[in-house]
Parts: C-alpha cells; sequence; structure tokens
C-alpha cells in the first residue's frame, strides 16, 4: 500500500535506492450511491465520470491532453484505457498509463482532473479515490480520496511534477463544475 495522501501534499516518486519510476497508471474509482426505489428499495443508478490527463510545459502551457475523445497523446506517452460510463464492477473505474521514459521532454507537468459529462454532481457518488501505481510491478504509490458529496461536477485530483530529481505527485482535491477538461482549465491553472 502506497502513501495516503491529503489536500496539497506531495510525495516523491523516485523510487527507493534512487532508481527512477519508468512507466505509471493513475487510476479512478468510484460508486454510484443507491437511490430509493418506487417500492422503498435501493436502486442502483449509472454514473458516467471521466478521467483526463492534461500535459503542460515548463511555461504552463497545454501542449496535449488525453480523454474519453482521445485515448492517447500525439507522442503516444499517455494512454486513456477506456470510458467507463457507469462506475459498475470492483477496483479502477478508468485508467491512463504515462510512461514517463518516453513522454516528450518539453513536458513538465502532468495534471489529472475527473469530471461528470453528464452532468451528475458529487453528491451521487461515494468511495471516489484516485491512485497512482508502478505499472512495472503494480506497487501502488499514493492514494488520495475524491469522496465529499456536494454540488460540484469536477475536481481536479492531483498533479505529477518533473525537475531535476525525478516526479512528484501533489494531491489537489479542488472542486470545480464543468462537463469535459476544457471547462475546468481555469482551476487547473491555479494549480500549475
Amino acid at each position: 500500500m502506497g502513501v495516503s495522501l491529503s489536500k496539497g501534499q506531495s510525495v516523491s516518486l523516485v523510487k527507493g535506492g534512487g532508481g527512477t519510476l519508468t512507466k505509471v497508471r493513475m487510476g479512478l474509482g468510484w460508486d454510484a450511491m443507491k437511490k430509493k426505489g418506487l417500492f422503498g428499495g435501493l436502486k442502483t443508478q449509472s454514473i458516467d465520470l471521466d478521467a483526463s490527463c492534461l500535459l503542460f510545459d515548463s511555461a504552463n502551457a497545454l501542449v496535449d491532453q488525453v480523454w474519453f475523445r482521445q485515448l492517447r497523446s500525439t507522442d503516444g506517452a499517455v494512454q486513456h484505457t477506456g470510458d467507463n460510463t457507469t462506475g459498475a464492477g470492483e477496483g479502477d473505474d478508468e485508467s491512463i498509463i504515462v510512461d514517463l521514459v518516453a513522454l516528450s521532454l518539453n513536458v513538465r507537468t502532468l495534471v489529472f482532473v475527473v469530471n461528470s459529462f453528464t452532468g451528475q454532481s458529487f453528491a451521487q457518488i461515494e468511495n471516489a479515490y484516485c491512485r497512482l501505481i508502478d505499472e512495472t510491478n503494480g506497487a501502488e504509490l499514493a492514494r488520495f480520496d475524491l469522496s465529499g458529496s456536494g454540488p460540484h461536477t469536477a475536481q481536479v485530483m492531483c498533479k505529477l511534477t518533473r525537475d531535476q530529481q525525478g516526479w512528484t505527485m501533489t494531491a489537489i482535491g479542488t472542486q470545480a463544475s464543468g462537463r469535459t477538461f476544457r471547462d475546468l482549465l481555469p482551476a487547473v491553472n491555479a494549480h500549475l
């Protein structure tokens, strides 16, 4: 089990012994809250959350994005594994894999966001999280709880930042509203 982060906390992603990570996966998971049905029973609903990865250069300019309408970055280093439109199932509902070695050298920051394309609020979900996994061995490096009901339809989850020592993950957890990553850019820019 990796480090459990709180909002604003950072963790270095340099491996013990000085090694560097080569490939990571950002996993997003959530469950839809059950609603009361017609005869008092609980009914399962579908919640469509979408994970996106925004790639920024050292001048904080957006250079690429990976989301459900563009599943791979231009350089091929970032890949979305597919859109889950319900939140059903165990474990990560959506994942974005990042080949840190193949990532264009001009990319300095990766920001991961989540939004409800259908406009459902986070008040309708539970057990939401994002987690960073070392894709080479499956070890969870860090986890950030995204739960917290409210009228917001999106969150800026976390960012990975590259410097001379390697990569650092920072939990952000800023609530926002929007149907796609484009709507979230003002909230993202505040954390670059």
